[in-house]
């Protein structure tokens, strides 16, 4: 198991909070590689945050699209909820889309028991990588995922879409990533099947920084 933020550091923790505009070392990383934007790309580095940005998720560095060298396929419903029954995951998904300096967006503190669909990739079924994430714990406590790092291979995690149906994925692996080392390529890049990539923070909270210092990826593939 990792080491989660410590219960006797949640004081400090709570001071880098306020220091930090309520946004400390929750999700996901400090990267700053160029972004993917749906509606307008950035092409260099990303421009500096207006305001105190802490945990900036790492952006795409190319659009993620499906792989297809035929019709292209029927478009499916977007997601509604997920659930994860080994881990208790039972959550709404909420749409995502990009921060003001480009990177990907999260949800809010006040909402870290519910995960986000990045809507800059495809939906879930659809070809291509899905993309997933939510909050790991605030100074409160556990969040949504909280337990992501405990699954494995072949464990199954089930998609709800707005038409009803439900589509169903099975880990294939499960990856710990420094976040100065994250895999931007792998994780957003197209794929010429249906994916899913769950992703939160996770590994050593460091109090000097009011970071996690390692993202966990959950990669599936849909068996439905």
């Amino acid at each position: 198991m990792p080491t989660r933020r410590p219960v006797a550091a949640l004081a400090v923790a709570a001071g880098l909070v306020v220091i930090a505009g309520a946004t400390t070392g929750l999700l996901l990383t400090r990267h700053s590689t160029p972004a993917m934007r749906p509606v307008a790309v950035g092409v260099g580095a990303v421009p500096a945050p207006t305001g105190p940005i802490v945990g900036a998720f790492p952006s795409p560095t190319a659009p993620i699209v499906a792989v297809s060298q035929s019709a292209a396929p029927k478009p499916v419903a977007a997601p509604v909820s997920l659930t994860i029954p080994l881990i208790g995951v039972q959550t709404n998904l909420m749409t995502l889309g990009l921060a003001s300096n480009g990177t990907l967006d999260v949800p809010p503190l006040s909402m870290a028991s519910v995960a986000g669909w990045y809507t800059g990739s495809p939906r879930p079924g659809a070809i291509g990588s899905a993309i997933i994430v939510g909050h790991i714990d605030t100074t409160k406590g556990p969040a949504v995922f909280y337990r992501l790092n405990t699954l494995t291979r072949g464990d199954k995690i089930y998609v709800k879409r707005s038409d009803g149906t439900l589509v169903e994925f099975q880990v294939t692996s499960v990856q710990q990533y420094s976040k100065d080392h994250f895999p931007t390529q792998a994780v957003y890049g197209a794929v010429p099947d249906p994916e899913l990539r769950l992703i939160t923070c996770d590994g050593t909270f460091d109090l000097a920084t009011g970071h996690y210092l390692s993202n966990i990826v959950v990669y599936a593939t849909e068996v439905s």
